[in-house]
């Protein structure tokens, strides 16, 4: 019967073991496999300096961690199975053992070095991140968290956009880091791109900074990752990692200001004469609004309601209709507008390329 117990012990000990083994082993998978569709989050596969310092320093304390555990897991082993229970065991307490001059070295000593190499590590990391050296030809951008969306401003071209940020890609041989100033409009925020940078909060009356020099062109997910309110998990964002063509073409479009046709004036005219023009702006028109995003371009856009649906014909008409029905818990205010008007702002809107 004992020794039944004891190999079933042994048995649940070494079944934790390998569920923890698996982990890890999962974990190295994601950090060294190559998947066929990479996740657009997946902070062990970064695109971007910033990201990939913050990626090897997690592999370093993975390392650390995983040493540690095989260790204590070993001793925890050796300690059950020597010392388990005997046949001629009378249920006496062994004697203490105390002033073991060795385990207490050991034990003193061994974390104290574990967390120094870690501290030292870390800030190495800060540091090279924190205060690398910004080049003349950075590119320049300030953030600004809402509830619930985000406004991204070019003050070297004029330009202002919501939720979808565009950067040029970075070479290398020729460094195009793109510098982004973080504020805050009303709450704390927090600016999170995995695949190309850590978390860096935007806190109400305080600027902060980060920087990215994505390697490859594409589209890189983040959000909000500071409980901001109702709505928090849908304060989506979108960087588009574009070409330098690509970019400067992107850059001269979102400069223009709206192009408007005649057969939307009706549309026009009830956007201007509604409570929209308070909240929303677009340039070369009467609508002068900052606490929703800019429309001038909205329909470069891939998405509306800051990620949280795809910019549509559908889902702007319903946007517009009832925003709650989209992104419930959001600030803006369903307009009471008829059928005929709807469509008609509608119309208008999907001009505003």
């Amino acid at each position: 019967m004992r020794r039944t117990r004891h190999r079933a012990l042994v048995q649940g000990i070494a079944g934790l073991f390998a569920v923890s083994l698996a982990f890890l082993l999962l974990a190295t998978s994601q950090c060294f496999g190559a998947p066929a569709n990479p996740s657009p989050t997946n902070i062990f596969r970064p695109s971007s300096t910033p990201a990939d310092e913050v990626f090897h320093i997690s592999i370093f304390v993975l390392i650390i961690a995983a040493l540690i555990f095989a260790v204590v897991f070993c001793l925890l082993v050796y300690s059950l199975v020597k010392f388990r229970r005997g046949p001629d065991d009378d249920g006496r307490e062994p004697p203490p053992v105390y002033g073991s001059n060795q385990v207490e070295l050991a034990w003193t000593v061994l974390p104290i070095l574990i967390v120094l190499v870690l501290f030292l590590a870390t800030a190495r990391v800060i540091h090279s991140v924190e205060d690398a050296a910004k080049p003349p030809a950075a590119v320049a951008v300030i953030a600004i968290g809402h509830q619930f969306w985000w406004e991204f401003r070019y003050p070297s071209v004029g330009i202002v956009t919501a939720n979808e940020l565009h950067v040029p890609v970075s070479d290398p041989a020729h460094p195009t880091p793109t510098y982004i100033e973080l504020r805050s409009a009303d709450t704390d925020h927090s600016f999170w791109i995995p695949r190309l940078a850590g978390k860096t909060d935007l806190i109400p009356n305080r600027t902060n900074s980060m920087w990215i020099d994505p390697h490859e062109v594409g589209i890189y997910v983040g959000q909000c990752a500071q409980y901001c309110g109702t709505q928090h998990a849908k304060m989506l964002l979108r960087v588009y990692v574009d070409t330098k063509e690509q970019f400067d073409r992107w850059a001269r479009e979102e400069a223009q200001p709206a192009r408007v046709g005649d057969t939307v004036n009706q549309g026009r005219r009830v956007f201007e004469t509604t409570a929209c023009i308070n909240c929303h702006a677009v340039s070369g028109t009467v609508a002068d609004g900052r606490f929703g995003p800019d429309l001038t371009h909205l329909m470069s856009r891939d998405t509306i309601a800051s990620g949280a649906a795809s910019n549509t014909h559908e889902n702007l008409r319903l946007w517009i209709h009832d925003p709650e029905a989209i992104k419930p818990g959001s600030l803006m205010p369903a307009m009471q507008l008829s059928d005929q008007d709807l469509d008609a702002v509608t119309a208008y809107l999907e001009t505003l390329r």
